[in-house]
This record gives C-alpha cells, structure tokens and sequence, in this order.
C-alpha cells in the first residue's frame, strides 16, 4: 500500500516503528484474539445484529442515506457552460426561455478546513444549485510545503483534479492494500481517483502544491479518513484491531495517539509537535 515514508509522515512515527507495525503479525486473514470474550464494544454488537440492522448502521458511519430530492427539470447544461459559471465568465449564453444562473466565485469562499498546513474548500449542491444538474461537487485544495492531505477514502463519488500550481505526489491504493500508483505530479498534470480506493496528496519540500476538481457526486461526499485525529483508526481502536496487527492494545494507543492533527497533516520535518517515543511492544 502506501509506502513506509507516507505511514510514518501520516502516523508522525518512524519509519522503523512504522516497518514494525506492519510486519509484527505473521498470520492469515483470520487471527486469534486472547479472551476475546472479556470484551464488549460496538463492533461486537455489530456482530451480532441482523443483516438489515448491520447495512443501516453502516450507511449511518459513511452517511449514505439517500436523500429524498423532487424531480430536476430536463437541462441541456453543457460542462463547458457550467465551469464558464463556476469561474466567474461573463460570456455565459442564455438558452430559449432560460437565463444562466448566477456565477459562483469559489476563490471568494472561506475555507471549510484551515490549520497550519494548510487549507480546503468544498462546493456541493447545498452552496450552488446548478450542481444539482450536472451531478458534480467541485473542490480547491491548497497543501503548505511539505503537507500532506490525509490518507483517506471517498466512499460516495470518483475525483478528478488538476494540479494549478507547485509540485508534489499522489499515491492511490487499490482495496485490497496494494500499491496502485505512486507518481509525481506538477502545474498542469490532471489525476482521477476512483471511488474506495484510499490515496493521499503531499506537497513537495519546495513549495506548495494547489490543486481544484470534481466529483462525480452533488451532495456531500464525507471522505473517511484513515489516519489522524478525526479518523477511522481512532473509531476502530480495541482488542480486535491490535490482534489484528499483533501487538498490544496499549501499544495501538500510543501509535493513533501519535499524529495529533487531522485532515491536512504536517511534514516530518515541519514545526510540529516532536514525534511519540512508542516504546517497545
């Protein structure tokens, strides 16, 4: 998957604790879990519900509810009429009996996350209608040097970007854990993102790295963030998860303790905090 570099800047351990991590359970898929049974938490009870009760509680995690939307009203919106909008042209046409909706400055929007390392900003059909017709959300993001977006998944829609400025990489991950891409990316490059696939972006050492997309999805996509404060190891740590790596629960703690920020997290170099001393397993 992502490599050892990537997990320790994303993790804020070394890449020797990070190589330990990974390779200290030997066995299968399936692992044995010491006094399991002394255990109870929400994913025990999980378990335990029925088929129908287990998909609610999932689409509740990942908000998937559909949402209840009346009927759009037929439109022959091109793409190109729609960014001529988002970007502020003049020269958007009128069609028979139809005006052009009113543009949309994404540039004039407040960032909806901002910290030291960096800034993001989102547009979905709640901001501005004529999303709610071409089916798109759009995004800017802007990453300081050396930052990195948080390794993480889009559960509801594929991303496609366009690097507008500096020089960094993006890494992408297939499902099942391996490796799908790892390139370099400057002024000009466009990437996609395929739905489940978790992948992450990092600026480069020598400046930021700004790049704006799309979704293919309107409505709100609640990306699922795999490392940081705010992230899914955080909701998954226990019993099971540590087995599931070999080591100690205590030691699981220490390591999703570790990276203090959330969503756009520093370089191993940066002014951050001082990287946990995990200790021994």
């Amino acid at each position: 998957g992502f490599d050892h570099t990537t997990l320790s800047t994303a993790l804020n351990v070394s890449t020797a604790e990070v190589r330990t991590f990974l390779t200290r359970q030997s066995s299968g898929p399936i692992v044995h879990i010491s006094d399991s049974h002394h255990h109870t938490n929400i994913w025990t009870e999980f378990v335990s519900q029925q088929p129908h009760q287990k998909l609610a509680h999932l689409k509740r995690i990942v908000n998937l509810e559909e949402e209840v939307t009346p009927k759009e009203e037929e439109s022959t919106w091109s793409l190109r009429k729609f960014l001529c909008t988002l970007l502020h042209r003049k020269d958007v046409v009128k069609r028979v009996n139809h005006e052009a909706p009113s543009s949309y400055n994404l540039n004039n929007r407040n960032p909806d996350f901002k910290n030291n390392y960096g800034w993001s900003k989102t547009v979905d059909e709640s901001d501005y209608s004529p999303l709610q017709r071409s089916g798109n959300g759009v995004y800017l993001v802007n990453l300081s040097q050396g930052s990195m977006m948080a390794p993480h998944v889009n559960p509801r829609a594929i991303e496609y970007g366009v690097v507008l400025k500096g020089t960094g990489r993006i890494q992408i991950v297939y499902p099942n854990g391996t490796l799908a891409m790892n390139a370099r990316v400057r002024e000009g490059d466009v990437f996609w993102v395929p739905r489940y696939f978790p992948f992450c972006q990092i600026a480069s050492s020598n400046g930021p790295l700004e790049f704006f997309g799309f979704t293919t999805s309107a409505r709100r996509n609640h990306p699922q963030f795999l490392v940081g404060r705010n992230s899914l190891m955080q909701s998954l740590r226990g019993p099971e998860f540590a087995a599931a790596f070999g080591i100690s629960e205590k030691r699981l703690n220490r390591i999703a303790n570790a990276q203090r920020e959330q969503v756009i997290l520093p370089s191993s170099s940066s002014d951050s905090p001082m990287r946990m001393n995990i200790g021994s397993y």
